[in-house]
This record gives structure tokens, C-alpha cells and sequence, in this order.
């Protein structure tokens, strides 16, 4: 809202029931997520396993050899890593939004109880 905009109970109200709205479909986004991020790190462990368990030669040069096999599974739980925590930050800043709406609200209602008194 900008500030030539006119804030009222009713539209703080209306706000705070968008961002609550925001808040909750954000909840399964997170969850859908961190779901596919999960399942992406247990492709990557597992294909890093049997690429380790597959190359012959001395530790350091197995591990080597697993890290280069599997550089997709590796992007891909990334990806899906960036994924979840910009849902996660995303989650994070409508709840900062949703209480500086409540502040806003409170102020305003406090506004609205002392309006027209100490007028004669």
C-alpha cells in the first residue's frame, strides 16, 4: 500500500486475512518443498554410494570418482535446497508482514477510541 493510500480497520482487517490466507497456502508449499528437496539428497546419497562402491582404486581417488559420477543427482538436490528455502524465507517474511499489519491495526484502533474527545 502506498502512503497516499488511506489505511482503516477495514482495510487492515482485509490485509490481515490476505496475508493469513498467504501464510497457510504457504504451509504446503514449504512442506511440498522440503519433500522434494528430502528425496532429492537420498537420490544423491544413494547414487554416490554406488558410484563409490563401483570404482576400484584407493579411498580419495573413490570418492573422487563418486563426486564426478554424480554431479546431477548433486544439482538437483540444490536446486530443490534454493527451492526450499526461499519458500521458507518467503514463509518467513509474510509473518513479518502479518504482524506489522497487527501493529498497524492496533494503531489504528487506537486512533479510532481517542478520536473526537478533548473537543469541546
Amino acid at each position: 500500500m502506498s502512503g497516499a493510500e488511506q489505511w482503516n480497520p477495514v482495510r487492515v482487517e482485509e490485509s490481515i486475512r490476505d496475508v493469513a490466507g498467504r501464510i497457510a497456502r504457504g504451509v504446503s508449499v514449504c512442506s511440498e518443498r522440503y519433500g522434494t528437496y528430502l528425496d532429492a539428497d537420498r537420490a544423491f546419497e544413494q547414487a554416490f554410494a554406488r558410484a563409490y562402491m563401483a570404482h576400484s582404486g584407493p579411498a580419495h581417488e573413490r570418492k573422487h570418482a563418486a563426486v564426478l559420477a554424480c554431479a546431477a543427482e548433486q544439482e538437483a538436490r540444490d536446486a530443490a535446497d534454493v527451492a526450499y528455502r526461499y519458500a521458507d524465507r518467503q514463509a518467513r517474511a509474510l509473518e513479518n508482514e502479518l504482524r506489522a499489519l497487527q501493529s498497524v491495526g492496533a494503531s489504528i484502533r487506537s486512533m479510532y477510541s481517542v478520536a473526537g474527545r478533548g473537543e469541546s
